[in-house]
This record gives structure tokens, C-alpha cells and sequence, in this order.
């Protein structure tokens, strides 16, 4: 049986190489079970809320991690989030109008399985990888182009261009879920000799034409244990316990309420006037906050001000 909603850590014991699979399942259908996304557009959400989890992986950190792919194609904005403790929710914005002739086939009825073109989606723009502390008190943030069909394109051009890690991701989503694997070079040990770096780099050579091989019908159907032993059969690898992987929307009534003051009393109250309520939905998990006159009295009495949250 295979695995589910999890995130595993293997090292190769001869190579400093590791990786990670990734398995998002009842997550990826919560996060969009009030969705009506196209089949492309869902499956480049589920791409890169599986691509998340596996750049948080790589890295300790404490706060959020954000991909985030903005362009003047038909989906001008997608967004996918991850927690340290690997909490996912994720967005996509498309437009009405997307259709076959802007993607290359029925939006629609796309097969599942089938990648969506990224550079026909987002049109031209740009992938920001972004870091930050869970106090906001420390921020990293990288930006490259949208280059190439796949997410995967997109973020092999991140790592070269921020001198990070060699790294290669495979990523695949369809409506039941979304999954992954990464496999990144580490830096080799000091006094290496020629013909040893020679075999290291042999060896990132043959995991890589090895991931290449990965399927999306074996990422839904075996055992991380498979998958590993199909792809690395000739090599000792070292597994460790997956880390569970769940939906989280981190909304609350505090920080709609901290929008709100930031918009402004004046706005509010047109809308209060209006309306008889103020009614706020989350983008991301559609969870709708509600505010009364009372309510709004109270947010600019002061009670709930303290800024804007951008999460």
C-alpha cells in the first residue's frame, strides 16, 4: 500500500546525496475542496504545494515558507504556503475566460495525469521563493523568470541562479492528489581525491537519468520503499520516518479583523451601511468572518488594530 500525506527524508550512504518524496493526499483534497479550479490550474497548485514541501524539507526554519508565480498569462497568480511543522493551503487565480485556446487543449477536461504548460499559464513573469520567520523579524526572498513547461523547469533555474544546492524535483498532481521527490548534491567532503569527485559526480549524473524515470502512476500507486528500491536498486540507501503532512489556513478572526482596520473605518462602514454586515471570505480555505455593527465599533475602538498580516 502506498504511502499517504507524508514527507520522507533518504540519504545515499556512499554519495552525499539525499532526498526527499512527498505525498500530499487528503491535504490536497481539503485545500481545494470548495475549489472549482481547471484541470491545469489545479494541477500546477498541486505541483507547487508538493514543490513547497520539498524546498521546506531541505532547510531548518521556523515560520513560512512561500512559492509564488505571478505573469500576464491566463493564470496571472498562484501561491502555495508551507509551515515549518509542514501545514500547507494554497491559491490560484485564473481567469474566467481560460479555455482551450489559451492553454492548448479543454481546461476542463484536460486528462488528470497530464503536466500543464507553466510558461502557457502564467504567461510571462516571474517565481518568488520567499522565507520568513514565524515573528516576521527575518525574510529571505528569491526571484528568477518563469522558464520552461513544468514548475519543475522554473525551480531548476532558481537553484542554479541562487548558487544553492544542484537539485532536481519531479512533481505530479491530479485531482486526488499531489506528490513528489527531490534529490539534491551536497557538498562532498574537504581533501577529495580527483578520481573520487569523478565518481561523485558519475553518481549525481545517474540519480538524476534515474529520477528521470519516476512515474506519475508509481508516484499514486507504491510504497516509498518501492519507489526507492525500483529507482536506486544498485545503491545503499538510509530512510527515515515520514513527517505528517496536513492542510492548515492559518485566518482568524484577529487578523480579517486587522484587514479590516487597515482598510479603513470609513470603507468599512459604507460597506456596514450597505449590506447590514461586513462579510470577509478567505481566499484560501473559503471560511467566511462575519462583522456587525458591534464588531466593527469594536475594531476601531482600537481592540483589534495592530496592523495589517500578510498571512
Amino acid at each position: 500500500m502506498r504511502d499517504r500525506d507524508g514527507l520522507r527524508r533518504f540519504l545515499f550512504e556512499r554519495y552525499p546525496i539525499r532526498g526527499h518524496l512527498v505525498r500530499v493526499d487528503a491535504a490536497w483534497r481539503a485545500l481545494i475542496e470548495h475549489r472549482d479550479y481547471p484541470v491545469p490550474v489545479r494541477d500546477a497548485l498541486g505541483e507547487a504545494v508538493a514543490a513547497t514541501l520539498l524546498l521546506a524539507g531541505t532547510i531548518k526554519f521556523d515560520g513560512v515558507l512561500s512559492l509564488q508565480l505571478q505573469g500576464d498569462g491566463p493564470m496571472p497568480l498562484l501561491l502555495a504556503q508551507c509551515t515549518s511543522g509542514f501545514g500547507v493551503r494554497g491559491l490560484a487565480r485564473f481567469e474566467e475566460a481560460l479555455g482551450g485556446d489559451a492553454i492548448g487543449g479543454d481546461a476542463r477536461r484536460a486528462d488528470p495525469g497530464t503536466a500543464p504548460r507553466l510558461d502557457a499559464l502564467v504567461g510571462a513573469g516571474h517565481l518568488t521563493v520567499t522565507l520568513e520567520s514565524e515573528d516576521q523579524s527575518r525574510r529571505y526572498q528569491g526571484v528568477v523568470p518563469i522558464g520552461g513547461a513544468r514548475l519543475a523547469d522554473s525551480l531548476q533555474g532558481y537553484f542554479e541562479n541562487s548558487e544553492q544546492l544542484p537539485t532536481r524535483l519531479w512533481l505530479f498532481a491530479d485531482e486526488n492528489g499531489a506528490s513528489g521527490m527531490l534529490l539534491q548534491k551536497l557538498p562532498g567532503s574537504p581533501g577529495v581525491e580527483p578520481g573520487e569527485a569523478d565518481d561523485l559526480e558519475d553518481a549525481w549524473r545517474r540519480a538524476q537519468l534515474l529520477g528521470d524515470t519516476l512515474t506519475h502512476a508509481e508516484m499514486r500507486s507504491l510504497a516509498d520503499r518501492e519507489i526507492l528500491r525500483r529507482l536506486f536498486h544498485e545503491d545503499d540507501l538510509r530512510l527515515f520516518d515520514a513527517a505528517p503532512v496536513y492542510f492548515r489556513c492559518r485566518c482568524s478572526r484577529g487578523r480579517v479583523g486587522n484587514m479590516l482596520h487597515a482598510l479603513g473605518e470609513e470603507e468599512t462602514r459604507a460597506v456596514l451601511a450597505e449590506r447590514g454586515e461586513v462579510e470577509v471570505r478567505c481566499d484560501f480555505c473559503n471560511r467566511a468572518y462575519r462583522f456587525d455593527a458591534v464588531d466593527v465599533a469594536e475594531i476601531f475602538r482600537g481592540t483589534s488594530a495592530g496592523g495589517v498580516s500578510v498571512h
